[in-house]
């Protein structure tokens, strides 16, 4: 789910168009998460293949991702979570109680014949499995488009190659990679220009937005471990924060007392193991031995895997194998300039 920073961002809205050229590593799993909340039947339905197994993950992946490299000329790496820090439990299984709430709410809604409140709930019970992610970085493969294993939280991956320069941008909803360092976060790079309201039933219009973590810090005179904490005493991925505290608060706090240790007994006292969630955000786990470079699509292991194996339709498979080859015939497809 992520920090909840928006009240306190600093962000520049740009147009697709702006980031053409540019290298965005995205959050893999975060991807493939909207891929499955929103690619779905008119009754809540997940896409699936022949044999049951479901594919709106793959039919997103393959279709925007195709269209945002051809038309956008984006080059993009997809950076996949490792193991999940051990303080990330707690969240992960309030996730899957969410999960088996919306499901229950989602088959009543489905039994009472009311299918945009069906929809509307089953965007909300995806469930990424292992199976999925696998056959994800099959496609991509199979589409010359690098990806990189995290040890642990994707987004950390993501942000320590930008600041290794590998990348300009983490491509991610959430905030939490201006708490791993990324120095710039690019926010809502999708094609449809919305976003699904599962609370309201309703698509809100969005713009793609480029975030600058240094540009947050001078606006309001904090340096990166201030952010942090001030994002720990609103609540994270691995603390629930302190209830009544929200961003700007939370602000005002850190300036004022300039870090947790320093808070009143009566807060500090709430905020167990802060010590600890610094240290996944100060010092995450990542990995320096990766590899990116673009290769050429393989069109018959494409036709061979969605085709055959996946069910896709041929005759759309072989607009995404020409979208992303033209590229290659016209010599402008290549890695970090």
């Amino acid at each position: 789910m992520g920090v909840n920073l928006t009240p306190i961002i600093v962000k520049k809205e740009v147009d697709l168009w702006e980031l053409r050229g540019k290298v965005i590593a995205v959050d893999g799993n975060g991807e493939l998460y909207q891929f499955l909340a929103l690619i779905r039947m008119p009754d809540g339905t997940p896409l699936k293949d022949p044999k049951g197994n479901v594919t709106s993950h793959l039919v997103g992946l393959l279709y925007r991702t195709t269209r945002l490299i051809s038309e956008y000329g984006m080059k993009l790496i997809f950076v996949f979570d490792g193991k999940p820090p051990e303080l990330k439990e707690k969240e992960l299984q309030k996730r899957r109680e969410i999960k088996e709430r919306y499901k229950a709410e989602y088959e009543l809604a489905l039994a009472e014949g009311d299918l945009r409140k069906a929809f509307s709930k089953a965007v909300m019970t995806s469930r990424l499995t292992s199976s999925m992610i696998e056959d994800a970085k099959i496609l991509l493969s199979l589409l010359g488009i690098p990806y990189v294993q995290a040890p642990s939280e994707g987004e950390a991956q993501a942000s320590y190659m930008v600041k290794r320069g590998d990348a300009w941008a983490t491509g991610s909803k959430d905030y939490d990679s201006l708490l791993f360092g990324t120095p710039r976060l690019a926010r809502f790079i999708t094609l449809s220009g919305k976003e699904f309201l599962p609370s309201k039933g309703k698509f809100r219009p969005l713009k793609p937005e480029i975030i600058e973590k240094d540009e947050i810090l001078r606006n309001y005179g904090i340096t990166h471990e201030q952010l942090v904490d001030i994002s720990i005493l609103i609540g994270t991925d691995f603390n629930d924060g302190v209830k009544g505290i929200g961003p700007k608060k939370a602000l005002s706090l850190i300036k004022e007392h300039g870090c947790i240790e320093n808070l009143p007994d009566e807060i500090k006292d709430k905020l167990e193991g802060f010590g600890e969630i610094r240290k996944i955000y100060l010092q995450p786990e990542v990995t320096e031995n990766y590899s990116i470079s673009f290769g050429k699509v393989d069109e018959k292991g494409l036709i061979k895997f969605l085709c055959e194996e996946k069910g896709f339709s041929q005759k759309r498979v072989e607009s995404a194998i020409e979208r992303m080859g033209s590229l290659w015939n016209l010599g402008i497809y290549f890695f970090l300039p």
